[in-house]
């Protein structure tokens, strides 16, 4: 009798963990569905004619492969010199925002209690206000210093922009890290220049994935600032680019912008790719060193 109600028993707990599992996979699966979906509609819209795209009632995937709005976007847009300025303007804010947050986010998070809610209350005080506010006095600045209408000037702002909140995030990671490994490896005689480079940094390496992927992401796709400080066409990047996809008479060009927004995805999802591995390699090493 026992035997029966102990299999009665598993049964039971082997059902609801099949019920869980499914119930999981399938809000994952709905999850996936919600976001590819924007993904999916944008590169079917890139493929449709024209006369399609005036349709009242509309199709998800088109009657034929319209490839003409690439071409058109390719030769006569500018997207590509865009591209160039966007990838290395994003590129070039991640290293720098990086190399200012990194030693700056270590020593927030291991500096005195009182300089540390300082610091901390910089960072949230510097978020409060709307971009709106500062941007004719940024504009101001930008112009003084000669570095209006350049990627430098951008780049610079774009660092100054992203560097609050990647400061938040690597003394949030920093903070994990179990100070009794410093102290240690300080009591074998290591230096701090040691001590930061060969037990923090490893142990650092997802959360400076983490943020280097949101810092990249966040320029990529920033479009306000990029729009009051350029103003020669050779220097706009993709996001400008995209915005001034109008006809003759006004009308949004849909097919040449949906063409144009999904190439535009394609870089994002390329450093995602390479930061998603990284950043897994990065969890596994620093759980083997901590």
């Amino acid at each position: 009798m026992a035997i029966a109600i102990s299999g009665i028993q598993q049964i039971k707990r082997k059902s609801k963990f099949s019920i869980s599992l499914l119930l999981t996979y399938a809000a994952v699966c709905g999850y996936v569905l919600f976001l590819g979906f924007p993904f999916l509609w944008m590169l079917t819209t890139s493929l449709k004619t024209p006369y399609e795209l005036l349709k009242l009632k509309q199709s998800l995937f088109p009657q034929g492969l319209y490839f003409h709005n690439y071409i058109e976007i390719l030769q006569k847009r500018g997207l590509i010199q865009s591209i160039f300025n966007s990838l290395f303007v994003a590129t070039i804010t991640m290293f720098a925002t990086i190399l200012l947050a990194v030693p700056a986010g270590y020593a927030m998070a291991r500096l005195r209690r009182a300089v540390g809610h300082v610091a901390t209350g910089w960072i949230l005080i510097s978020q409060v206000f709307p971009v709106s506010l500062i941007i004719i006095p940024l504009f101001i600045v930008v112009r003084k210093i000669g570095l209006l209408n350049s990627l430098p000037g951008l780049m610079l702002v774009y660092v100054v922009a992203n560097l609050p909140f990647a400061l938040w995030m690597i003394r949030g990671y920093v903070s994990a890290i179990p100070k009794d490994l410093e102290e240690a490896a300080a009591v074998d005689g290591a230096s701090s220049l040691k001590i930061l480079t060969q037990i923090v940094l490893p142990l650092l390496v997802p959360g400076i994935i983490a943020t280097s992927l949101f810092t990249f992401v966040s320029a990529w796709n920033e479009f306000f600032f990029a729009l009051v400080l350029i103003q020669s066409p050779g220097k706009e990047t993709l996001p400008l680019l995209l915005a001034r996809f109008m006809g003759s008479e006004g009308q949004v060009l849909l097919g040449p912008l949906a063409a144009g927004a999904f190439i535009a995805t394609i870089p994002s999802l390329i450093v995602f790719a390479i930061i998603q591995r990284k950043f897994a390699t990065g969890l596994l090493s620093g759980a083997v060193k901590g």
